[in-house]
């Protein structure tokens, strides 16, 4: 996915996005051998991006997991019921790394972990509102629930924002429906389900902000983000600084 130019720079730990442009204007970065300009944007993945004539490489020293959490772990380090976690699907990743929010027990999908707390709380912080899509399979009156579901809700005295909700297909009595919610209270879109009156059978994140789950990752499988999976998790009131 491409960046602006100075955001490369600064995700890769050389220097602040304002020096960066400063090094841009200056003529000190190259993108495929052309002077690069303020504005460029560049696939780090992709494109051959210079600096005083060496290449621009991701910092290192820091973790970034995608995993596949299957239905059956919990979302913690460790469990005092003596449940499995997430922590013994990535010991062999080499690192002492957190989840990124949470997944309940029954629930499946994309996962984030890290050992980088700076991201964490970007990722996390309610005012960044980062987008959270779910396929869920439900039993019920669908067409009676969509509406509730679309409207503000409240839970725990807390009024929620209307989710993006669109319906996908139907087999057997069984729905599915694709949910998006951008604040991330317990249960929270099994509660919502509950609420317009559907029974839910399965959930499973599929997205978070701009990342998505890595289809060729089975359940309890991982991989390392990419350093452009990274920058997309940047949120978009950081991308205007």
């Amino acid at each position: 996915m491409e960046e602006r130019l100075q955001k490369l720079i600064s995700a890769c730990g050389l220097a602040s996005r304002r020096k960066a442009e400063e090094w841009i204007t200056a003529g000190r970065v190259t993108v495929n051998g052309e002077k690069a300009h303020l504005g460029d944007r560049a696939d780090l993945d992709r494109d051959k991006i210079m600096v005083d004539g060496r290449p621009l490489r991701p910092a290192q020293g820091q973790v970034y997991l995608m995993l596949h959490k299957p239905r059956g772990y919990v979302t913690t380090l460790s469990d005092e019921k003596g449940r499995k976690n997430v922590a013994q699907l990535v010991s062999g990743c080499g690192r002492r790394v957190w989840p990124v929010g949470r997944l309940d027990l029954d629930s499946e999908g994309l996962l984030i972990l890290t050992d980088d707390g700076a991201l964490t709380q970007r990722l996390l912080h309610p005012s960044h509102e980062i987008e959270k899509e779910y396929l869920v399979w439900v039993t019920g009156n669908v067409e009676k629930a969509l509406p509730v579901l679309s409207s503000p809700m409240e839970l725990d005295g807390e009024r929620l924002a209307p989710a993006k909700v669109r319906r996908g297909r139907d087999s057997g009595g069984v729905h599915q429906l694709s949910i998006t919610i951008h604040q991330g209270k317990n249960r929270q879109v099994r509660r919502m389900c509950a609420k317009a009156g559907l029974s839910v059978l399965r959930l499973k994140r599929i997205r978070e902000g701009a990342l998505l789950l890595d289809r060729n990752l089975k359940p309890g499988q991982w991989r390392n983000l990419t350093p452009q999976e990274v920058l997309s998790l940047t949120p978009e009131q950081e991308e205007k600084e």
